[in-house]
């Protein structure tokens, strides 16, 4: 701008000297004021221009830094969120997983109260966690060879489950009991009960063998050989069947 101003300036120069010779001193005067004034008003408008450029570029930088913080800004609170929503989220999973576990825990102390499947001497029943308790606790008795003590073990577990699916299995080894502490006649009462209660229990024929077993200590010969021949015609394919067959011979 200024270098078209300087222009002008030359240009108007110019114009006057080559006229000089044409006014006279006065009309030479009004010329250069008015010249001068043309230049003070170019120079004016420039100077203005350029102060509104310069207003106009300070605003638009302004603009640009608020922009920039504003962009700042919307990033940190960006980052902010992601932060909250990655924490959320792994609150959420610790909740399902407390969740679970305390469902699973639920299950587990449900499971404590309610019947269970068992399988015992080849049967298959249900029985009560307090039940099955009761009689693995009483043949855990019986196998440390405490007799007397299985006995009554086995006694209250009788009177407590009478008909559990245990029953057999507890008249079976209660019978044994009795019969290690000589108590025949009692032995021979829980042996008859298990045969006269499921006569195709597996331990049955073991059942039969006992009886005679008891009968022969009683010096019982002629009931013990009766109880050994209607063993071998019940469970002929027995291996109790087969034990009678041996002591028979013998008995006399």
């Amino acid at each position: 701008m200024f270098r078209w101003t300087a222009v002008f300036i030359l240009l108007c120069l110019g114009t006057v000297s080559a006229s000089a010779g044409l006014f006279d001193d006065e009309e030479a005067r009004k010329a250069i004021l008015d010249l001068r004034q043309r230049v003070d008003a170019v120079r004016l408008q420039s100077e203005q221009s350029a102060g509104r450029a310069s207003d106009e570029n300070a605003a638009l930088r302004r603009s640009l830094l608020e922009l920039q913080n504003q962009i700042e800004t919307l990033r940190s609170e960006m980052a902010k969120l992601r932060g909250q929503n990655e924490q959320l989220a792994r609150d959420v999973s610790d909740m399902q997983r407390r969740q679970k576990d305390i469902a699973q825990g639920v299950d587990e102390r449900l499971r404590q109260f309610e019947p269970a499947k068992v399988t015992l001497d080849g049967r298959e029943f249900l029985a009560e966690p307090a039940e099955k308790r009761e009689f693995e606790a009483a043949f855990a008795i019986f196998k440390k060879g405490d007799f007397a003590a299985a006995q009554s073990s086995f006694l209250d577990f009788l009177k407590r489950y009478g008909q559990s699916g245990y029953a057999p299995s507890a008249l079976f080894w209660l019978g044994n009991a009795q019969y290690a502490t000589r108590d025949y006649k009692e032995a021979m009462i829980n042996f008859r009960s298990l045969i006269a209660r499921e006569p195709d229990h597996m331990r049955a024929p073991e059942a039969v063998l006992s009886i005679a077993n008891c009968q022969i200590e009683l010096k019982d010969t002629k009931g013990a050989r009766k109880t050994l021949d209607d063993l071998i015609r019940a469970y002929p394919q027995s291996e109790a069947a087969g034990a009678a067959k041996e002591r028979l011979p013998r008995l006399k």
